[in-house]
């Protein structure tokens, strides 16, 4: 297991953060939102969430749960969220063995199946009994759809505590209700009858000492409640949303461990990098090619890019190709802090020894 407290795993952790935090699509929010996350949970967000998630599932078992799915105009799902939850899952089997239930909307669903496949993944029934048992021979994942409806959703929530027993529950730009318990849009549009009510899965699993790793962009997300106050003091429609009555856009319910970052995606990219440098298991990060197969597939199956509110290859205006580029540039840069390098004579191990 790495150290990532000193030395070059310390050099390893702050690079991962340093990624997360680059200002990719110039909202000019990122920043801010990191110094707010940082007063409230100190250190590495990436690595200190891998830790959790490997002691966790390590010492409890059972499947990890994601849920995501953002609702852009008409309610079409966007590419960000659903590449992440995929990918994440891909990480997880690959890193400890572990099945993981993506949770989603009904209306969703092909979508979630498709972008699954996607990330090289095999979509499997979610079984009746609700218990998730080892399938030999393939990466399976499971995807649970709700209504949006608060019976018929939590009816379904509430059996994934009860009979399902997720070790550990994760949420990926999904939307967050606000003190008001009011889902809304980054820029203040309601969304309201376009998303099933997860906050109370949330709330329910922390209460009952389910770990709960939420990764948000905005503020506006689930779980994002842990920095909702001081959002409130410099995000543009985190205290108001415009609409009278309503409130703001921050979300209230705060996760027990929070990632934030320019983009949700990287956000899970920053962790699947960290799970995979924690475990010194190169083969949990997915290469970029895969990335931008995952993105062309979840266009494909129905969802749309959350700035063109098209269905192009995009994630937050950036295209699926300079996702791809961005994917491996972080590969490659935690592959040299590892020393897995050739040297001039064909040696392969740590650059400062084969110079």
């Amino acid at each position: 297991m790495l150290d990532y407290k000193t030395g070059k795993g310390q050099v390893v952790a702050a690079t991962i953060e340093n990624f997360m935090t680059l200002d990719l699509t110039g909202v000019g929010l990122i920043a801010k939102i990191y110094d707010a996350l940082q007063e409230k949970q100190p250190g590495p967000a990436c690595m200190s969430a891998a830790e959790l998630i490997v002691a966790r599932v390590r010492a409890h078992g059972g499947p990890v749960v994601i849920a995501t799915g953002f609702p852009e105009g008409a309610g079409v799902p966007e590419t960000d969220g659903p590449v992440g939850a995929a990918l994440m899952a891909r990480a997880l089997f690959l890193g400890l063995g572990i099945e993981t239930v993506i949770l989603i909307d009904d209306d969703w669903l092909e979508m979630m199946v498709g972008t699954c496949r996607g990330a090289g993944l095999a979509p499997l029934p979610f079984p009746e009994d609700g218990v998730i048992r080892p399938v030999d021979f393939i990466r399976p994942v499971y995807i649970r759809s709700t209504p949006k409806d608060d019976t018929g959703c939590r009816a379904i929530t509430n059996a994934i505590l009860d009979v399902t027993k997720p070790s550990l529950v994760i949420s990926i730009e999904r939307p967050g209700a606000n003190d008001n318990g009011l889902y809304h849009g980054l820029g203040g549009r309601p969304l309201d009858g376009m998303v099933a009510d997860y906050d109370h899965f949330f709330r329910r699993a922390k209460a009952e000492g389910v770990p709960f790793i939420a990764i948000g962009d905005g503020g506006n997300e689930l779980g994002m409640g842990m920095v909702g106050e001081k959002l409130k003091t410099f995000s543009p429609k985190a205290k108001d949303c415009g609409i009278a009555g309503r409130g703001g856009v921050a979300a209230a319910t705060a996760a027990d461990h929070l990632i934030v970052s320019n983009v949700s995606n990287w956000g899970a990219t920053g962790l699947i990098a960290a799970l995979s440098a924690y475990l010194e298991k190169p083969s949990v990060f997915h290469d970029g090619a895969l990335e931008k197969r995952c993105i062309e597939q979840c266009v494909s199956f129905g969802g749309v890019d959350g700035m063109f509110m098209g269905p192009e290859p995009a994630v937050d205006g950036i295209s699926a190709t300079e996702w791809e580029g961005l994917v491996n540039t972080l590969r490659n840069t935690l592959d040299r802090l590892a020393g897995r390098v050739v040297g001039w004579k064909g040696d392969g191990g740590d650059w400062r020894q084969l110079k």
